[in-house]
């Protein structure tokens, strides 16, 4: 047994901050009240530092395999560490897309030699792979491209979407964006190369129309169903209206970018979902502090700068973000606009509680020993030369953050601090999923560790 003991730490607890002892044994929290002189193989001193739950990435695109030259497992979890995400849940549209067990199980097979982190992958949905997603296990769920994706993984047929809905039963995501609204507004717009026309093809009516399509699916079927990257605060209108099987998550870029932004850093937020208006960005914020929306994500999806230089439209959508994310919230913790509980919430507790990550998200006796620690003076500039991911590049790039993480712990190890770097033989573990937990409505206490 090897014990750790972190000392005079602020503590992010679900429901304060408060100066505590934890006690971490063999990867796991044994004790949230330890006494101070309490023996240990090592002592932690956090004096003027908070520790919070490690945060868990519920939407990124980290390429492997097959897109490789963008970004791959292992520099994207370098990333994850030194952002202070602990684990990550990865999207299936990867080349080839794992759309089947067996391309799940690979997958997690290269994880277990690459990850710094702890991984989870989702299976694809495809029109016709409902046998696979009902045979899939130890997944956090399915995912559903609703609008454009490649491949056979668009799902855009009523019939199609009817039977997995009503066949399978993993939680089900979704990029909801309406393909019939984006071509058409594509062909009206047919020649462009202005940037902002991204906006204007992938509109408020095609997220609008998906989401709701989608939505009334989880209703009529009662299948427990998340809402990624909302991007449009008319679509709060329809997520307003309550659901034990319905939850919803923003992405970074939707609350800190919007269309003003286009002249200034061009392709580098074009995204799909797009980017929308300043009112948007705040009505997303606002349903965040009210609890409409319960998680953010980043939808890390790295191009290279080649890439992303290419007229619009042979531009790509995505950006990278995840080693960013905890920073930029922390900023706003810095600025008054939020609570460092209400982070954890957003970005650590509620993902695990959304597909039910066994002994995740929380810093409570029995949990795992995920955490960060972070000081909140701390203030540093983000620089494209300077990141992590394989693209080296972020849109943040210039923009002084006060807040960061300086150590993050995956499985009580040090798996990066700011002193030391990686730990270059740590590697993380699969996550656990814990379905029959009920989701995000059924787990206010958590999800805990196995029973």
């Amino acid at each position: 047994m090897t014990r750790t003991v972190f000392r005079n730490a602020e503590v992010v607890f679900p429901d304060a901050v408060r100066t505590a002892t934890i006690v971490v044994e063999d990867g796991r929290i044994v004790d949230v009240a330890g006494t101070p002189n309490i023996q240990a193989d090592e002592v932690i001193d956090c004096s003027g530092l908070h520790l919070m739950p490690g945060v868990i990435d519920d939407q990124v695109h980290f390429r492997e395999p097959g897109l490789t030259h963008k970004e791959d497992l292992e520099t994207a979890s370098r990333a994850c560490a030194a952002g202070g995400v602990t684990s990550f849940l990865e999207m299936p549209n990867t080349k080839p897309p794992a759309v089947t067990v067996e391309g799940v199980r690979a997958k997690d097979a290269i994880a277990a030699t690459k990850s710094r982190v702890n991984y989870g992958f989702y299976i694809g949905a495809t029109p016709d792979n409902v046998e696979q997603l009902k045979a899939a296990t130890e997944v956090p769920g399915i995912k559903i491209f609703i609008g454009s994706s490649t491949g056979n993984l668009l799902v855009d047929d009523q019939a199609a979407l009817e039977r997995i809905f009503g066949e399978t039963t993993l939680p089900i995501c979704a990029h909801c964006e309406d393909e019939t609204t984006v071509q058409a507004n594509a062909a009206r717009l047919a020649g462009t190369h202005n940037i902002a026309d991204h906006s204007r093809i992938r509109d408020e009516a095609a997220a609008m129309i998906a989401t709701r399509r989608a939505t009334d699916l989880a209703r009529r079927h009662k299948h427990r169903f998340h809402v990624l990257h909302v991007s449009t605060a008319a679509e709060l209108s329809i997520l307003a209206d309550p659901s034990p099987n319905l939850t919803a998550e923003i992405c970074l870029h939707h609350i800190f970018f919007n269309v003003d932004d286009y002249p200034r850093l061009g392709s580098r937020i074009q995204m799909n979902p797009s980017i929308k208006t300043k009112a948007d960005n705040d009505g997303l914020w606002q349903a965040l502090l009210d609890g409409t929306i319960q998680v953010i994500a980043t939808d890390h999806a790295p191009h290279t700068l080649e890439e992303k230089a290419q007229p619009y439209p042979d531009s790509p959508s995505g950006l990278p973000a995840v080693e960013n994310s905890l920073a930029l919230m922390l900023n706003r913790v810095a600025s008054g606009a939020c609570t460092i509980n209400q982070v954890a919430s957003w970005m650590c507790d509620a993902p695990a509680r959304v597909w039910g990550i066994v002994g995740k998200g929380r810093i409570e006796t029995g949990y795992d020993a995920d955490l960060v620690l972070v000081d909140l003076k701390k203030q540093r500039t983000i620089r494209d030369e300077e990141q992590h991911t394989k693209t080296k590049w972020s849109p943040w790039h210039g923009e002084t953050l006060t807040g960061w993480p300086v150590a993050t712990y995956v499985g009580g190890v040090v798996a990066w601090s700011d002193q030391a770097g990686f730990d270059e033989t740590f590697r993380g573990a699969k996550l656990k999923f814990d379905h029959s937990r009920g989701g995000f409505w059924n787990t206010m206490n958590g999800i805990g560790p196995a029973e």
